[in-house]
C-alpha cells in the first residue's frame, strides 16, 4: 500500500455519521500516476485506455487506486483479491475472491478533486463539482432543478447563481447515486428541502417516489468545490 508523501495522494476529509469521506488529489503528478497503474487490474487498464484525453485517464487511475487501497485496508484483503461488479444500473460494488464484500462505497471526481465515501452498511452517494463557469448553465437549471429551486436561482446573479446551482446539483446527484437507479430517475421530479436551500448543511430526506426510505443528506462543499453525501439511514436512526 502506498505510504510515502509522493505515493499517497488521498487524505481523510470528513466523518458523516457512520460514513467516512476521503479527498483524492487529482492534480497532474507523474510519480503518482506511475504508482497508480501498478494497482489496476487488466480490465481497469483497458477501461482507462478508452478515455481519449490524458486528464480523464489520470483521474480514473488515481481515484481507482485510492479506492482500492482504502477497501483493502477496510476489508483486510490483498489488492489482487479485490475486484468490482456492477448493478443493473451501473453502480459498482466490491468483490473479494468473487464474493460481495460487506461495505458500501461511492466515488466522484471533478477537475483536480475526487471524493470517496465508505461505510460498513447503508447505501451511499457522493458528488463533487468544481465551481467553474458553464456556458450551458440555464439549460442545466431547467433540466435538473424543480420549480421552487429554479425560482430561487431566478433571483440570483453572477457568482451567487453559479454557487447555488452547484450546491443544489451536488445534493441531488448524491441522492440519485445513493438510490442507485442511474439515469432512470429524473432529478427535476424531486427538490432539496427548503432548509438546505436556505443554507442548512444537513437534513433527513425522503424521495416522494420512495417515502419509506430515509437518507442523511449533508453539504460538504467549500470555496474550491461543491460537494454532498447521501447515506441511507436505519429505521431506528434519528
Amino acid at each position: 500500500m502506498p505510504t510515502s508523501v509522493v505515493e499517497c495522494w488521498w487524505r481523510p476529509f470528513r466523518k458523516v455519521g457512520r460514513a467516512e469521506v476521503v479527498h483524492v488529489d487529482l492534480a497532474p503528478h507523474a510519480a503518482r500516476e506511475a504508482a497508480a497503474l501498478t494497482w489496476l487490474d487488466e480490465k481497469e487498464r483497458a477501461h482507462r485506455q478508452r478515455y481519449l484525453h490524458r486528464g480523464p485517464r489520470r483521474r480514473f487511475a488515481l481515484c481507482r487506486t485510492a479506492l482500492r487501497a482504502l477497501l483493502c485496508r477496510r476489508l483486510g484483503c490483498r489488492n489482487e483479491r479485490l475486484a468490482f461488479g456492477a448493478s443493473d444500473h451501473g453502480k459498482p460494488y466490491a468483490l473479494v475472491q468473487g464474493e460481495p464484500a460487506p461495505i458500501s462505497f461511492n466515488v466522484s471526481h471533478s477537475g483536480e478533486h475526487g471524493l470517496i465515501a465508505l461505510a460498513e452498511e447503508g447505501r451511499l452517494g457522493v458528488d463533487v463539482e468544481e465551481r467553474r463557469v458553464r456556458r450551458d448553465l440555464d439549460g442545466l437549471i431547467r433540466t435538473v432543478l424543480g420549480q421552487e429551486e429554479q425560482a430561487q436561482l431566478a433571483s440570483a446573479r453572477g457568482y451567487r447563481k453559479l454557487h447555488l446551482f452547484y450546491d443544489f446539483w451536488t445534493l441531488k446527484e448524491a441522492l440519485v447515486k445513493a438510490l442507485g437507479l442511474g439515469l432512470s430517475l429524473d432529478m427535476s421530479r424531486f427538490e432539496i428541502p427548503p432548509a438546505m436551500r436556505q443554507g442548512g448543511t444537513t437534513c433527513t430526506f425522503q424521495f416522494p417516489q420512495a417515502p419509506a426510505i430515509r437518507w442523511r443528506l449533508v453539504d460538504l462543499g467549500n470555496e474550491r468545490f461543491a460537494a454532498a453525501i447521501a447515506h441511507e439511514l436505519d429505521l431506528d436512526s434519528n
